[in-house]
């Protein structure tokens, strides 16, 4: 073989490869090792530093600070307002609440007020209805009472009058009599009877 630098075996790690060649730049050297130097921190941890021991003591300190932060926040500003919110919304539901009641109350009231009216209503109408009643049947018999007794009063100068009559009646009954038995007698025999003929008369009727 000529002279010259043999090639470093491969399986040589990296950086003493890089160390073996003399002929690669110096910068590439130190990215090499830089490189070489993560890759030999996160090679325990898969990549992820949060699994890495190392970082539980700094990841721990976070939490609480964030932790007191939340705490401080929650209890200071956050519960506060919620507690008032739900505080002034109890109050706003209870003084619905009482003024419902209050309204029903009232309405309670003024139904009872109503019917009491209506019940009072009612007792004075029937009560006015049976003293027009009671009145109309007082009238009723009053005048009743005057139309009898003028029918009465009536009745009787009608039996005076006719009683008047009957007697007068009764008084005239000879003399109509006479009168018809002699207008017969004359009307027979053609003369004027004499008393003692118009008593033949009068005896044989």
């Amino acid at each position: 073989m000529t002279g010259g630098v043999l090639p470093a075996p491969s399986n040589l790690p990296r950086d003493e490869q890089v160390m073996a060649d003399p002929h690669e730049p110096a910068a590439s050297h130190g990215a090499d090792a830089t490189h070489a130097s993560t890759t030999a921190e996160h090679g325990s941890g898969g990549g992820i530093p949060q699994f890495e021991f190392q970082h539980w003591g700094g990841q721990i300190a976070y939490l609480l600070v964030l932790f007191a932060i939340l705490y401080v926040l929650i209890s200071r500003v956050f519960a506060p307002r919620l507690r008032k919110v739900i505080d002034e919304r109890a109050g706003t539901i209870a003084g619905a609440l009482e003024a419902a009641k209050q309204v029903q109350a009232e309405a309670e009231d003024q139904a009872k007020a109503a019917a009491a009216e209506v019940a009072d209503a009612r007792a004075q109408s029937q009560r006015l209805a049976a003293e027009a009643r009671a009145k109309a049947s007082a009238e009723s018999a009053e005048r009743s009472a005057i139309a009898d007794a003028e029918v009465a009063a009536k009745v009787a100068e009608a039996e005076v009058g006719i009683s008047a009559m009957r007697d007068a009646a009764m008084a005239s009954v000879g003399a109509v009599a006479e009168d018809t038995a002699k207008a017969i007698v004359e009307k027979l025999t053609g003369k004027t009877a004499t008393p003692a003929e118009l008593k033949a008369v009068g005896g044989v009727a």
